[in-house]
């Protein structure tokens, strides 16, 4: 599942930050074999970037010590920028339809090296705007598109798993705060996502039926009392593989001013996805990495990896009990999507910088990866598709 479009910090100024598309190149440090340990792949990550004018997708496969190697046919040439993977595919938006950019999805086949290969393309079932991140369920077998629009509508998709193709199954009508990828919890019933559109906090869900299909939770969760009177405004969420749930939590004073750096909530998910908390203002760690801009859950459920604009950090997460810091800073430079391997590998992605961290992360600590960070001139999105 994708977390890669342009993000609103959640901060008293609500700056939207845009992403700029220019040439890139990669250097010679992701493809150096040297300190590859196993044959068998831990993961491919794929970067969606431009160069020369031409939009491509290059393509790595991850070591078992996370060191970089270019797959074979990288950088793949696709007019693409949004990102997301299941096991035999890749999605991406697709800009060729110079006068509805966005508007359609491209399926690419991965190979058993993870070479990619273009087998089909769908035509958004919208109008009126453009899709601005794609997300999958669980198994792979459904495909979300958050369709920018007055509404921010979620579209639903079938995958064929041998052919690629997608069939639409149905739009769930959004609201202007609904515009950001859903986090499926562990039974994969229930997901949910959260923002603060002019400043109105909304964390909300969407319940997937037999067909894949989303419809609304009809919740209203409560929030932690904010330590001078003020609110919290929440951003995105992040689930494990149970029923709880973190979200970023920035606080505001009454009169809409910054009042301390973003904090992190735990929420439990009922049965009829209800959603409880009971963090507080002092249980709450705050988070070191400035405006918080994605975090993601490993695996295991054990680890949160969160990313901001002064860089990135892990914390302990531990169920419904409040999450623990782990780490500092791991980079100071700004971090704009996470993703996790299942070989405890944790990869960062920094557009300003141009730069491709890989982790390794165990209980004993934090590790650089050999390699690590790769030189990337201006991404635009990746995702990591777990071996």
């Amino acid at each position: 599942m994708s977390r890669s479009i342009p993000v609103c910090l959640i901060a008293f100024l609500a700056i939207c930050a845009s992403t700029v598309l220019a040439s890139a190149q990669v250097t010679s440090s992701s493809t150096d074999n040297s300190s590859q340990t196993s044959s068998s792949p831990a993961a491919y990550v794929y970067v969606s970037n431009t160069v020369n004018g031409q939009n491509q997708i290059t393509a790595y496969s991850a070591a078992a010590n996370g060191s970089l190697t270019a797959i074979p046919g990288s950088p793949f040439q696709a007019n693409v920028n949004y990102l997301a993977v299941n096991g035999a595919w890749l999605f991406a938006i697709d800009q060729s339809n110079q006068s509805n950019p966005d508007d359609l999805i491209d399926s690419f086949s991965i190979g058993s090296n993870g070479a990619l290969t273009l087998s089909d393309q769908t035509a958004a079932n919208d109008s009126g705007g453009g899709m601005i991140n794609l997300f999958l369920d669980h198994t792979g077998s459904s495909l979300y598109a958050d369709f920018y629009t007055a509404n921010n509508d979620y579209l639903t998709y079938t995958v064929n798993q041998s052919t690629g193709a997608l069939s639409y199954v149905s739009t769930l009508p959004g609201g202007p705060a609904n515009n950001n990828p859903l986090s499926f919890i562990g039974n994969n019933q229930y997901a949910y996502s959260s923002s603060c559109y002019h400043f109105t906090p909304s964390i909300y869900g969407a319940q997937r039926d037999s067909s894949g299909a989303l419809t609304s939770l009809n919740i209203n969760p409560p929030y932690p009392a904010e330590k001078s009177g003020g609110f919290y405004c929440p951003y995105l969420a992040a689930a494990d593989p149970n029923n709880h749930l973190a979200v970023a939590l920035s606080p505001l004073t009454s009169s809409w001013a910054s009042d301390g750096p973003t904090q992190l909530a735990v929420y439990t998910a009922d049965s009829a996805g209800n959603l409880t908390t009971t963090s507080t203002n002092s249980n709450m760690p705050n988070v070191v990495v400035g405006g918080v801009t994605d975090y993601w859950m490993s695996p295991s459920g054990k680890y949160l990896a969160v990313a901001g604009t002064s860089g990135l950090q892990v914390f302990h997460f531990n169920g419904a009990s409040p999450i623990t810091r782990f780490t500092g800073l791991l980079t100071k430079n700004e971090v704009d999507q996470v993703f996790w391997d299942n070989s405890n590998h944790l990869y960062g992605i920094s557009r300003k910088a141009g730069k491709l961290y890989v982790f390794t992360v165990t209980s004993s600590g934090v590790t650089q990866a050999p390699g690590s960070p790769h030189t990337v001139a201006s991404p635009v999105d990746f995702i990591v598709l777990p071996k």
